[in-house]
């Protein structure tokens, strides 16, 4: 019983990082869009501190956290091939993570480093890599 609360708060928890992952390149956007000191640029400025503080990161560690239990739980889940590519691809977003935070942090200092077109093909890569994970984990493809 145990193994399916923490299955539950572990898919909570990912709704919850991926949610952020995909609104956060788009916060960024529009602070791009725009001119530091103007309204949106600070709204977006300061939406996307809370969004990675309260959501996002806190998330991930939650995810990663609940994640290890489970196969602490269930040991025989490192014996299949489908969890090997699921923990790869959520290390990739981890890292993916990293680098949404550090190009964040470009654009609210404004360096002109980071373009709109880069943010709008960034994107669209956490929900590529979640239909991935989550086909290996219904499917369970090998």
């Amino acid at each position: 019983m145990l193994y399916l609360w923490v299955k539950a708060f572990h898919i909570i928890f990912v709704v919850a990082w991926m949610a952020g992952m995909l609104i956060f390149p788009r916060y960024k956007l529009h602070q791009v869009k725009s001119q530091p000191g103007e309204p949106l640029f600070e709204t977006m400025k300061e939406a996307s501190v809370k969004l990675r503080r309260i959501i996002i990161t806190p998330a991930m560690i939650l995810v990663w956290v609940l994640g290890l239990l489970m196969i602490a739980l269930n040991q025989s889940l490192l014996t299949q091939g489908w969890m090997h590519a699921k923990l790869a691809l959520v290390f990739i977003l981890s890292g993916f993570h990293g680098y949404l935070i550090s190009l964040g942090r470009k654009v609210d200092a404004a360096t002109g480093e980071v373009s709109a077109r880069k943010l709008q093909i960034l994107n669209e890569l956490p929900f590529v890599i979640m239909i991935a994970v989550v086909i290996l984990v219904i499917v369970k493809p090998f």
